[in-house]
């Protein structure tokens, strides 16, 4: 038992106030270094996480781009079929429009007052990668100039504007695959389509 000064024992200390050597560590808490491993770490698991965020929010809107195009070729199917017309689509690195064929200037021109089959740009980090009957395609940054109708005829058969991919009355289209994909997280959608114009969506290749 501690005593005094005078040597007499100091009974009014209690033993719960008297300081252990032993407990010192636990009353200091956590050290600057042990403090530092925790942010790491929940740091690490912020930033994967909002990595995955991205990478689904980037796969939603490939799907998105795939499935409009889909809709507009299927809907200019059904209007080439109706109404006798022949279409085309031209693809860009990044970008495509529909085109319609005049028989009587023998061109080939923007879709008359359908601003359903306007040219589209796809997003920023996606692009397309196109093969027709198995052969791949350099596809331009910017679209191709029309023909001229007037330095065009039926007998001279001078033109030199035509689309990737034609879609006829009859019903038939050119046979193509069509790659899309965003390489900043290596995602890649394919369409194909046959000779009869169904489309064929590529889920996975692997």
């Amino acid at each position: 038992m501690p005593t005094s000064v005078t040597g007499k024992p100091n009974s009014h200390l209690s033993p719960g106030m008297i300081p252990r050597m032993g407990n010192r560590r636990q009353a200091s808490g956590f050290t600057l270094i042990e403090i530092l491993v925790v942010i790491v770490i929940i740091g690490t698991i912020v930033t994967i996480a909002l990595l995955s965020m991205s990478l689904v929010s980037d796969d939603r809107e490939l799907v998105q781009e795939r499935t409009r195009l889909v809709s507009l070729f299927e809907t200019i199917q059904d209007e080439a079929a109706m109404q006798g017309r022949e279409f085309g689509i031209e693809f860009m690195v990044s970008a495509y429009r529909f085109v319609e064929f005049d028989p009587f200037t023998r061109t080939w021109a923007e879709v008359p007052g359908e601003d359903l089959f306007r040219q589209r740009t796809l997003p920023e980090g996606m692009e397309f990668e196109l093969y027709v009957d198995e052969k791949r395609v350099v596809l331009r940054d910017e679209p191709r100039q029309f023909d001229d109708p007037k330095k065009t005829s039926m007998l001279s058969g001078n033109a030199n504007y035509a689309p990737h991919v034609f879609v006829f009355a009859s019903g038939e289209s050119t046979v193509f695959e069509l790659r899309m994909r965003r390489d900043v997280n290596e995602q890649e959608l394919v369409i194909r389509s046959d000779i009869f114009g169904d489309i064929e969506i590529v889920e996975d290749e692997g």
